[in-house]
């Protein structure tokens, strides 16, 4: 009989017991020991997180810092203007999702109900504009041209309007001194999306979900300057959301100011000129079809030759940057980027990209050069050049007999430069050359300039434009193969035929190819700043520079100045001697040559101007003009396209400029008083601490021959005679916003 003890356990369940005892006191030790880390050891740090719990945040947006020229003027800014905003989270927690309320705010703001639903939906992938692409927790502006009357409305019925608020706020405006809008150059601001939030999270400048960001051209390239710092505000809270006192709170830290290179003179002068070119062309009519010309785009880059430095830079067609201020209308949005607008959102000047015609002919003749023909060499200047069954006719089949490199460039003999090029296709190997054999100076000599790569401007979105070397063909080739043999024939279209041959041996340099490139024909793409960056160069003796815009980051007390050094990127690669006959030539061209009946009584032994025209064919379009010019001082790029001819369509805008910057009157004679800018200015715009600006002194504005009105102080409106509708609407618009806000100030404190 077994012995069972008096407890009544057996020594298997007294085992258990113990083995229970020991997990329950593990189990014990280890909660009291995480108790003892949380509540001790860590205890302050949790505490100071879990306080965060009851703490809100009010941010302040930072005042983004203005965009100034070279004098001062300011060109983008700030002003305070009633601005109605809407909370998407309030609207959706209605039953309708705030459509009533947003109907009835649409009669309050006389706009239509459509127009205020789009502006509150949230961009995606399947939502055109306009509609919200920041955050969906921020207030969504419906306006910022609300009137005092409608704003007060608003408050005084708010319960008719939950989620709605009218209040002054700061919004950018572009005030377009003298009517000079630089649309492209500046840019517009649109509100940060949470994507830009989580990618800038880890960096030393994080978005704020109320934060508005540079979208394109200087808004965009210096966007974190600009942008500031917003103020944070940290309120202790119940749990009941009531507010027990305040934490701590961190100032706001208004954004520098960006100090430009830009002369809004000068810029009002280019885009006037670049216009009224464009108009003017219209009225002539292209001998090939008979038809007007559609001068249709166009662009104009005034640089400082010795410093790469832009003063002026116009695109068209345009439009007024204050759209995108406040949020942009469906209507605008289609005006800037349908079919027919014609696209003025691009800044055509670094985006542009077309052949480039006779201009192109420097590049060629600095090949030569480098290839060993002698410059005074006679080179036969013939009405035509013939290659196989293929005739390359001169322009208006002119011929000028045995000349040098010089006297081609001065008359743009384009059968000079077809023997050049097919000579060296030809020492080259011809079409089937041996590897490693070719030397390819004119392709060479392209990528030398610069071609076929950005310039490096300070602007978002530069292009390449394109040097069609073999490397380039034989990419080009794969790219495009299996469509040009589908489409090809033989005996087909001309567009077939080219097909057809493309097909065959489109990866291979032909004879027409060479000859074609080497006057700036067939393939090859260049844009108005690389045009501006080589005549730059060939100005000042051969240095290449980087085109910028912005000359100094200034801080909003003033007393911090970075200034924004210009930096040269190589030099041409000719020597002194072949520079200085390019530079005879091209002076040539303004004396004798083939802009001379446009630069008639001009200065030139006070102020020596030197210029090639171009006049580029492309196919199924009407010709591009091209004119680039220099003098001791600035580099003037202007072409238009399905305009004519270089000299014809942009010669007597060029000049005007040029009469502009020296104070040059029609007959010839120099008035210094009314020089824009007879030489590149020097000097910055102080920023005081009260955030004044002194402006150094400059020459004082041309007179009405120079087509420029006479300009009043920085806050005056200006029109310029002549200017377009648009911007005379704009300009008056802006002077009503500043005097509306004046009055909502008054009103709503």
């Amino acid at each position: 009989m077994t012995n069972i003890p008096e407890t009544g356990r057996t020594p298997r369940v007294q085992i258990r017991l113990v083995v229970i005892q020991i997990l329950v006191l593990s189990l014990l030790g280890t909660l009291g020991g995480r108790l003892w880390y949380l509540q001790i050891r860590e205890g302050a740090e949790y505490a100071k997180e879990a306080s965060g719990n009851h703490v809100q945040q009010v941010v302040e947006p930072a005042v983004r810092g203005s965009i100034l020229d070279a004098r001062g003027v300011a060109i983008a800014d700030n002003e305070t203007r009633l601005v109605v905003s809407a909370s998407r989270t309030d609207l959706l927690k209605m039953r309708d999702d705030g459509k009533a309320v947003l109907t009835k705010l649409a009669g309050v703001l006389g706009m239509a109900p459509e127009d205020v639903m789009q502006k509150v939906r949230l961009c995606d992938a399947k939502t055109p504009q306009p509609c919200w692409n920041g955050s969906p927790y921020q207030p969504i502006p419906i306006t910022d041209e609300a009137t005092p009357k409608q704003a007060l409305q608003i408050r005084e019925r708010s319960e008719d309007f939950p989620g709605i608020t009218a209040e002054p706020e700061a919004v950018r405006r572009y005030p377009s001194p003298g009517g000079a809008n630089t649309s492209q150059v500046l840019g517009y601001l649109s509100p940060v999306t949470d994507d830009e939030i989580t990618k800038a999270q880890d960096t030393d400048s994080p978005y704020l979900r109320s934060d508005q960001v540079g979208r394109s051209g200087l808004e965009r390239q210096y966007d974190k300057m600009l942008r500031g710092k917003a103020g944070v505000t940290r309120y202790e809270v119940d749990n009941l959301g009531r507010v027990i006192g305040e934490a701590e709170a961190d100032a706001a830290e208004p954004g520098s100011a960006l100090v430009t290179s830009i002369d809004s003179r000068v810029q009002r002068v280019a885009e006037f000129e670049l216009n009224d070119a464009m108009k003017i062309a219209r009225q002539q009519f292209d001998k090939i079809t008979g038809e007007n010309y559609k001068a249709d785009s166009g662009a104009v880059v005034v640089m400082e030759a010795k410093t790469g430095r832009v003063v002026a830079m116009a695109s068209a067609p345009t439009y007024d940057p204050n759209v995108w201020v406040g949020g942009i209308s469906a209507k605008d949005y289609r005006q800037l980027t349908g079919k027919n607008s014609d696209y003025p959102l691009l800044n055509r000047a670094i985006q542009g990209q077309s052949a480039p015609g006779s201009t192109f002919k420097v590049v060629s003749t600095a090949a030569a050069v480098e290839a060993g023909y002698e410059w005074d060499g006679g080179y036969p200047c013939t009405s035509s050049y013939s290659v196989g069954g293929q005739v390359f006719k001169n322009f208006e089949g002119e011929s000028f007999g045995p000349i040098s490199l010089g006297r081609a460039l001065e008359v743009s003999c384009d059968t000079v430069f077809y023997g050049l090029a097919d000579r060296e296709w030809k020492r080259d190997g011809g079409i089937n050359p041996k590897k490693g054999e070719p030397k390819d100076y004119f392709y060479k000599a392209a990528h030398q300039f610069g071609l076929g790569k950005e310039t490096g401007v300070d602007l978002p979105n530069e292009v390449t434009g394109r040097v069609p070397d073999r490397q380039w063909k034989e990419s080009y080739w794969k790219a495009n193969k299996d469509g040009w043999c589908k489409t090809g024939k033989k005996d087909g279209s001309y567009v077939e035929k080219i097909a057809y041959e493309n097909c065959l041996e489109g990866n291979k340099m032909r004879e027409g190819d060479s000859i074609n490139y080497s006057i700036g024909q067939g393939d090859t793409l260049v844009t108005p700043i690389q045009e501006a960056v080589i005549y730059g160069a060939l100005a000042n003796g051969g240095t290449m520079y980087t085109p910028t815009i912005g000359k100094a980051i200034v801080s909003a007390d003033g007393k911090s100045v970075k200034e924004i050094k210009p930096k040269a990127q190589g030099r041409l690669p000719v020597n002194q001697a072949t520079i200085k006959g390019m530079d005879a030539a091209l002076e040539g061209v303004v004396t004798r040559g083939t802009a001379a009946w446009k630069f008639g009584g001009w200065p030139q032994d006070e102020i020596p101007l030197h210029a090639k025209t171009g006049t580029a064919e492309v196919y199924g379009k009407q010709t591009t003009s091209w004119l680039a010019t220099y003098s001791k001082d600035y580099t003037i790029v202007m072409t238009i396209a399905q305009a004519g001819t270089g000299s014809g369509a942009s010669g007597e805008a060029v000049r005007h400029i040029y009469n502009a910057l020296y104070g040059v009157s029609a007959d010839g004679a120099i008035n210094k008083k009314n020089a824009l800018l007879p030489t590149p200015q020097k000097g910055l715009p102080k920023v005081r601490t009260d955030g004044t600006i002194k402006s150094p002194k400059v020459a004082k504005d041309p007179a009405k021959e120079q087509r420029a009105s006479q300009e009043g102080p920085a806050e005056q409106d200006e029109q310029l005679p002549g200017a377009t509708t648009a911007t005379a609407t704009a300009t008056n618009r802006d002077t009503r916003r500043r005097r509306r806000a004046r009055g909502s100030r008054r009103m709503l404190t």
